[in-house]
Parts: C-alpha cells; structure tokens; sequence
C-alpha cells in the first residue's frame, strides 16, 4: 500500500510539473490563392525553457517533429518553413552541434486543398530542456480547418476536455479532498461499524473476502459515478453538444436552479446546527439494508453499498453538488472525472476496513466530535451557499449581493465559525467542552487569519485567492485608491456607460475600456489598426474571475491589454433580452432572444467551445489568429499576447 501511494503521489507530482511548464501550441490556416492555404503552427515557450530544431540527431536530443494529418484531396506543397533560424550551439554531452529555439517560433506549410471546409491536424512531438534539465517528450495535437480560412482550436481546446490540464488537476484534488471530508460527517462515520460486522461474517475464506471487499468499493464508486456519466451521455445522445451545453448553462446560470441550491444550501446548514434531522425515507433505506442481509453473494455487497450512499446522501449531497457545479461548464468528460475522484476517495477507506475489520479497533469512537464537525460543516454551507444567489444576482443584474456586502457575510461567518471553535458558541446537541485541544486551537488560528485576510477587501484589496468566489470588482461601491497599476492615469473609462452596445448594465474589470459587441470592436479595431482580444466570460465562472485578478491584473498583461489590443468581451450567460433586430435564428429554427444564449452559440459554431474563459485573438477584421483557454500563468499569457502582434 506505501508504494502505491508513493507512486501515485510521483506520477500526480510530475503530472503536475509538467503541466506547469508545456509549451503552448496553436494553429491557423488563411486562404493564399483558390485551392492554396497556408497552415501556421505557433509555439510559445515558456521563458528560461527550449526545445530544439527539425534536425534527426543521431543519439541526441529528440528533435521537434510535426506530423500532417490533412484530409482527402489535400497535400503539402514545398518544405515546411520556421519563422527565425535555431540557435546553434556545441552541447558537450552529445558531443555534436545541436540547434534550438526559444521564446515564440512560427511554423509555416503551404497546403493545396480545393473541397469544402475539412478538419485537419498537426502531431507535435518535441522535447522541453532549460540550462540545467529537460522534460520526458511531449505529444500534442493540433486542429485545423481548411476551406474556410478560419483559424482552428488551439491545443488548449483538447479533446478531453476545455479545461487545462492544471485546472482539471486542481479539481480532481479537490474532489478527492471532498471526498476525505465526507467521511468525518455524522451521517458517514456510523456506517463504519455496519460495514465491519458485515465482512466480518466471511472472513474465514480470505480470497473471497478479499474479492468482496474490492467490489464493495467498487459499487460505490460506481454507484455515485455511473449515474452523472449517465444523464450527461444521454444528454449529448439526444442533442449532441448543442443540447448538452445547453443544459449545464442552465444549471449553472438560471434564477431557478441557483436559488434552489441556496435554499437547499440554507437548509442543510440549519439542520447541522441542529434545528432538525434530515433523513431519507426509512422505507427507502431500510428496504436496501435488509436486501444486504438476505443475499449472502455479491448482491449482498451491492446492497449494503447502496445503503450507505442512500444514509451518507444527506450530508455528501451538498459536498457532491459543490464538486458538479464547480466542475461543470458544458464540458463531457470533467464532471465524471472529478465525481470519479470523489467517490474514490470515499470508498477507498471502507474498502480497506473490509479487507481488513480489525482496523476498527484504532478507529476513534464517535461521539461529541462528530456534532462540532456537522457544526462546522454547517458554517462552511452557509458561506458557500450564497456563492448560488451571488450567480443570479450577477446574471440577472439585481444588485442585492455587491462584492463588499458578500465579504461582510463572509466575514461575519467565519468570525463566528472561530468563536465556535475556541468554545465560546454552543449549539444544541454539542458535549461540554472543558478545554480547547491543541488541533482545535490550530484550526481557529487559521479561520481568524482567514478572517483578517478578508477584511482588507471591504476597501477593494484585491483579495487574488478568493477572486473565483466573490463578486467582481466592478461591483463594489467603494474601492480605495481604484485599482489601478501605479503612475497610470488611462484607467479612467474613455466613454459614458450606455454610449456602446450594453455598457449600461455591464463592464469590464481593472478598469478596462472596451466593448461588449463584437461588430463595435471590429469598427474600432479598423480605425485603430489594433488586434481584438476576444474574451468569452460568464458572470458565474469561478475560473473567469481567477484568471482576471491573477493574470489580467499582472503589470505586463494588463499594459498589453490597456494598449495594444481592442477588447470585447462576450458574456454567455448574461440573461438580458436584446433588441429584436439582434435575435439570431439557429439552422434548427430555435430563437434565440437573450445576449448570453446568442454569445454561447457563436462560440460553440465558431470555436467548437462551450466552457468559459477562453480567448480568441483576431485580426482587425475579425479573421482568427490564436485562442487559448485556462491557464494562471502570467508570463505565458503574456507572451501570447505578444505573439499576435
């Protein structure tokens, strides 16, 4: 089990690692002649890093390699063309000259196709080293699109899923945090001892109770995954992506949804603060309970792991929510991923007390303890909860939950959640506390320091940690100082909320100026001369804001930005119906009335993405040059920025 876990421990380090440092690959094709396209194939790499050139070094480095994958009738006319010579230099290792380049590099193939708008793709293969060592080789695939002069997805639109590998590796841990959680909660930790005695009564056949209890992990992994992979399969079998994407904007963005999470948020919290007991059904439970005695094979197993997921519901279902809705953004393959990992780590130790029941001797004893973790459950609901009727309000534009409003409950919150732990709050069914454990001390430092982080934010500190979860900036009544990089006066916004298209009901943060219609920022971006940087955002995308407070407002960033480049930024869930001039009619016959479905289509049949942020860069009439998703680093934003212009 050690070496499992070291291993496993290795391979998310270096998975980790490696998606920290990648080089970033995108691609365009653009219309030279009838029947003639040229495919550009741009690397960004990462500063301080390098990979080398085309060169085959015998018993050297791996050279960088890309492969054409073009369609029917298609074929490659004349060499492959680079942007900027390699570097040379005599490595002493390989004994040999050897070529690389660094910073941003341009592949360039001329392609003679005369059908209609295909797909194509470009395999990557190269190898990253800096001065002192070198990465395993990477793989990446890149999409193009010939016959229409369109640029493709970038390799940030994988086909795994819109998210980057970094932010599908942060879900996945904290799925898996949340589901170590889960086991500490009242509902959970009972379960403990049913579990034991039932595989207690066939421990004399060790195979097979070894077998039995791998399977009973099994089915419960099984039985909180399959059904999500389920209702989004289905989802995309009826409707396709369209549908699919369709549904998770709903959920994720409507009034209805949003304020029934916050209601059943509210609720949960109250009856762990001991206001009353929900429970399932009794019949509902105790018919699975009694199923598990009766049948002695394998569905006696199944039974008793759908007992406990039918017990545990009433204090995972919130856990579990939080996890789809954090992970969802009409994507297919995330919400499994991150609901696989949760339930994994929920069943991975009753797994093990039923390949082994006499760990039950070490376990603590339940007790008091347990009430002061649903306690502290319940405050950590009530804060999370209104991160649902933040979404409405933002997406509807109602303007009861300003980010400084959302702070002071916050902080109110956690303020009480530290009194709680230092004993100083009491709640109904808590035991005498006669003296404060060390642990409980820690945990109360660390919520007042929590605290006292926050507070700063009810002046307009920027608060970068928290930015996926409060409110923008723009929201805020009073902001010391503005925010704004010093000795920059061009902050100030350069025309009257209302004069362009929705500005009076939407902006854009660190005090940007821009534009909320793409054929007003093509106009401005003629006369100017000036790239678009396209920005599909969401008033409810937790990851749009991260990105906003953690690398829009980095000093070179947000000069690019400010500067260089005309902004529109395309809110797809905003809820405002538009003019009727501006409706837009699908190929289905489906009308679509309201600003955020209208922007959702245009990315999803442009772009083929469904899941925000991502950004687009474009010539100043609108022709695709790069796009990019997801991704907090900073220097490589900026160094794609740069490359567009």
């Amino acid at each position: 089990m050690k070496k499992i876990i070291l291993l496993f421990s290795c391979l998310l380090l270096g998975c980790i690692t490696l998606a920290a440092q990648s080089v970033t690959w995108s691609a365009r094709s653009s219309k030279i002649q009838n029947g003639l396209y040229s495919v550009e194939i741009t690397a960004v790499i990462p500063s301080g890093w390098h990979i080398y050139d085309l060169e085959d070094y015998d018993g050297g480095p791996n050279p960088t390699v890309l492969t054409f994958n073009l369609p029917k009738g298609a074929e490659a006319v004349g060499e492959l063309s680079v942007s900027k010579e390699p570097v040379k230099y005599y490595d002493d290792i390989f004994e040999m000259e050897i070529g690389y380049w660094d910073g941003t590099v341009t592949f360039t193939q001329q392609v003679a196709y005369k059908g209609k708008s295909a797909k194509a793709s470009v395999d990557a293969e190269w190898m990253m080293c800096n001065d002192t060592s070198c990465s395993p080789p990477q793989e990446e695939q890149i999409k193009v699109t010939l016959g229409s002069g369109e640029a493709a997805l970038s390799s940030q639109a994988a086909p795994l899923s819109s998210s980057s590998p970094r932010s599908l590796w942060a879900l996945i841990i904290e799925a898996i945090l949340w589901g170590f959680a889960a086991l500490l909660t009242p509902c959970v930790f009972p379960m403990v001892p049913m579990t034991v005695s039932f595989f207690l009564k066939g421990s004399e056949n060790k195979a097979r109770g070894k077998f039995r209890a791998l399977m009973y992990g099994l089915f419960i992994v099984a039985l909180y995954t399959v059904p999500i992979a389920a209702i989004i399969i289905i989802t995309r079998l009826v409707g396709g992506d369209a549908v699919t994407a369709d549904i998770f904007n709903w959920l994720a963005t409507h009034w209805i949804p949003n304020i029934l999470f916050f209601i059943v948020f509210m609720v949960f919290a109250a009856s762990f603060f001991g206001a009353f007991e929900i429970v399932l059904p009794s019949k509902l439970v105790n018919s699975s309970d009694a199923q598990s005695d009766k049948r002695k094979g394998l569905g006696g197993v199944f039974f008793l792991a759908l007992t406990l997921v039918l017990v545990s519901f009433s204090c995972t279902g919130p856990i579990v929510g939080s996890v789809l809705i954090k992970s969802t953004s009409g994507e297919f393959w995330t919400p499994i991923i991150t609901m696989f990992a949760f339930s994994l780590a929920f069943a991975l130790p009753f797994a093990l007390l039923a390949l082994f029941p006499s760990l039950m001797q070490k376990l603590p004893k339940s007790g008091g303890w347990l009430n002061s973790v649903k306690v502290v459950l319940g405050f950590i609901e009530v804060a999370l909860g209104f991160k649902f009727l933040s979404v409405a309000d933002q997406v509807y534009h109602w303007g009861i939950l300003d980010r400084e409003v959302y702070l002071a409950i916050w902080i109110v919150c956690f303020t009480l959640l530290g009194f709680y732990l230092l004993g100083k709050l009491k709640f109904k069914y808590d035991s005498e506390l006669k003296y404060i454990s060390v642990g409980r001390l820690a945990l109360a430092i660390a919520d007042f320091a929590f605290v006292v982080y926050m507070i700063p934010g009810m002046w307009g500190a920027p608060l970068k940690a928290l930015s996926g979860y409060l409110p923008p900036m723009q929201t805020q009544d009073f902001v010391l100082g503005r925010y704004a990089p010093e000795g920059n006066d061009t902050a100030e916004r350069t025309y009257q909320a209302g004069e362009r298209k929705y500005s009076d009901f939407l902006t854009l943060p660190l005090e940007l100026d821009g534009y909320f219609d793409l054929e007003e920022a093509k106009a401005a971006a003629e006369e100017s001369g000036k790239p678009i940087f396209l920005d599909f955002t969401g008033h409810g995308c937790v990851n749009c804001r991260e990105m906003e407070a953690r690398v829009w407002s980095d000093e070179r960033v947000l000069n690019l930005l400010r500067n260089e480049f005309v902004i529109c930024a395309l809110y797809t869930d905003d809820k405002k119906v538009v003019d009727e001039a501006d409706w837009v009619i699908t190929p289905a016959g489906k009308v679509l009335k309201t600003l955020g479905k209208i922007n959702s289509h245009y990315a999803l049949t442009e772009f083929g993405v469904n899941a925000q942020p991502y950004y687009v860069l474009m010539t100043p009439d609108g022709q695709p040059i790069s796009e990019r998703g997801y991704d907090l680093s900073a220097e490589r934003f900026a160094a794609w920025l740069e490359s567009a212009l």
